[in-house]
């Protein structure tokens, strides 16, 4: 029989140490953060922002902050946990938990961004073209995050690349039972699915029995990291940097691109637990793709507009217009 892997990466790079150590998660949008600075400075230098070079540095924490950190989890509270964050109002802090939305991360770019932009008196729409570029290579960062840390998991298949991961534990019941039953009788310490799912980072016994437990499934998170990251960014940094389009198009193209491989994605994602689907056209759609629909509306009216505005996006200005 096939051997799948099970994902048993350890969501610390150091530690921890009591419980507290560097995890990858936060690195992950350490390192978004960086980079997202470089690139939207190169831009500036290069004559592709109205902000200055100097202004990027705190235009990008702030934009971090109040934007993806204050947005995504507002969103997930709004989108995917609202019931359970009002039995406990203190869950909304524990950010340690776990618990961002990507569709509430970009709404609360969107709506920092404009607030920003008219405090400063710069183009809402100058702005976003140059950070939407950087957006995917933050959100490549955050799936592979997700990965390592084995959540948001992909739906059972039988390819041939496909993963087990022990996290499943504490979405399906009767499958916890059977790890426990089994694990316990190598270790009666492994009375639980946390500790179990905590085992099987270290003990190749333990995977050797939720090999036989688990479901193989897609890891997911590594498509949406290529399509909502890799893909993403390369499309975005040839309509910014190779093409005469008018300013806001690249932010449009961002909003529909990113709303269409999320849809595409999300195929392949086993839908989050207890969240209701929806149904449009006859068709099953999970939450996120429901919200992506309201993202390719918004982003064809956004290019609908900057269409007929023309005005034309700040560029190199040695550059000479494309043939």
């Amino acid at each position: 029989m096939f051997a799948y892997y099970i994902d048993h990466f350890s969501p610390f790079i150091l530690g921890p140490w009591h419980g507290i150590g560097i995890r990858w998660y936060g690195t992950a949008y350490v390192l978004a953060f960086l980079l997202g600075i470089w690139m939207l400075r190169a831009f500036a230098r290069h004559g592709y922002s109205e902000l200055p070079e100097e202004k990027i540095t705190d235009f990008i924490a702030a934009t971090a902050f109040f934007g993806v950190l204050l947005g995504g989890r507002i969103g997930y509270v709004l989108f995917y946990n609202l019931k359970e964050t009002l039995a406990d109002p203190l869950q909304f802090f524990r950010v340690w938990e776990g618990g961002m939305a990507s569709h509430g991360g970009i709404l609360g770019i969107a709506l920092f961004t404009y607030w920003y932009a008219r405090r400063h008196k710069v183009s809402w729409l100058g702005l976003g073209d140059n950070l939407v570029v950087a957006a995917p290579l933050g959100i490549f960062f955050g799936r592979c995050a997700n990965f390592i840390n084995g959540e948001l998991f992909g739906r059972p298949t039988t390819v041939p690349w496909a993963m087990q991961f022990p996290k499943e534990l504490y979405d399906v019941p009767a499958l916890a039972q059977r790890a426990v039953e089994a694990c316990s009788a190598l270790d009666p310490a492994l009375s639980n699915r946390d500790v179990i799912v905590e085992a099987s980072q270290t003990s190749a016994p333990v995977r050797e029995v939720l090999a036989g437990i688990l479901t193989p499934r897609h890891p997911s998170q590594l498509y949406e990291a290529g399509l909502e990251g890799l893909l993403l960014f390369a499309l975005l940094w040839f309509i910014r940097t190779r093409t005469r389009v008018a300013e806001g198009v690249t932010t449009g193209a961002f909003f529909v691109l990113y709303a269409l491989v999320r849809i595409f994605g999300e195929q392949f994602r086993e839908p989050d637990l207890g969240i209701a689907r929806f149904q449009v056209l006859s068709w099953d759609v999970t939450r996120g793709q429901f919200l992506s629909l309201f993202m390719i509306l918004f982003g064809l009216a956004l290019i609908g507009i900057s269409v007929r505005r023309n005005r034309p996006a700040p560029r190199p200005a040695r550059e000479t217009p494309a043939a």
